[in-house]
């Protein structure tokens, strides 16, 4: 991969061959994110499993204390009183059939995250080969599909993330801004490393935790100390 000569300059500070504590880490990858945005702080878990194998799925949500910074956009596949529910609670939209066509017809996808009751799922069902592609799918997995759609919604909008394994056993998960407090982005991190600790397989063997790395919208990746996770 060619990288410009921006990144590279910033590349001269991470020392490759360290693992480096949480505080210091987090410090080096805000001094990095000098972009004219406000850079998202992302964690990259590479996981000592293989998920090719349905015992050894790793998958779930958390919410994250501080949240992550983002406006997040729910829209929820409802009907009856559950409509008037999500939007009281804050959804951005919901409604029933008329999104799935609408989703289907123009090829909307003006959200970020979908929520939907249990009863509505053979309806959206038929969505998958276009919301699965793009991780929109709702899954009870991730606390998305629930009767509970208020409670669904403000987590969401709290700051919940979710976190899955992708083809190369590592998960993805943003944490933050760097225009966060290093105690923010600590709490968030702590948070996150714990739940995926919890949801660690029976099936796993070895380490777990094979490399953790934190890095910025734009800046070098920095790898951290894991041990004590």
């Amino acid at each position: 991969m060619k990288r410009g000569k921006n990144y590279l300059e910033k590349a001269k500070t991470v020392d490759k061959q360290k693992l480096y504590d949480l505080t210091e880490a987090i410090s080096v990858v805000k001094t990095n994110a000098t972009a004219k945005f406000d850079e998202t702080i992302e964690m990259h878990i590479k996981l000592g499993v293989d998920s090719r194998h349905a015992d050894q799925q790793v998958r779930g949500a958390v919410v994250l204390p501080n949240g992550t910074g983002k406006t997040v956009r729910v829209l929820v596949f409802a009907k009856g009183d559950k409509v008037k529910e999500a939007l009281t609670a804050g959804a951005d939209y919901a409604g029933g059939e008329d999104l799935v066509e609408k989703i289907q017809k123009e090829s909307w996808f003006d959200f970020d995250v979908a929520v939907a009751t249990p009863d509505m799922m053979g309806i959206v069902g038929k969505l998958g080969r276009v919301l699965g592609p793009k991780g929109l799918m709702p899954n009870p997995k991730s606390g998305t599909v629930s009767m509970d759609i208020a409670r669904a919604v403000n987590e969401i909008k709290a700051g919940k993330v979710e976190y899955r394994l992708d083809k190369t056993n590592i998960i993805h998960v943003p944490v933050g801004k760097a225009s966060f407090e290093p105690e923010k982005l600590s709490e968030n991190i702590d948070t996150l490393m714990d739940a995926v600790k919890k949801a660690k397989p029976a099936a796993s063997k070895g380490q777990y935790f094979r490399s953790v790395t934190i890095t910025s919208t734009m800046g070098p990746g920095v790898k951290i100390n894991a041990s004590k996770y």
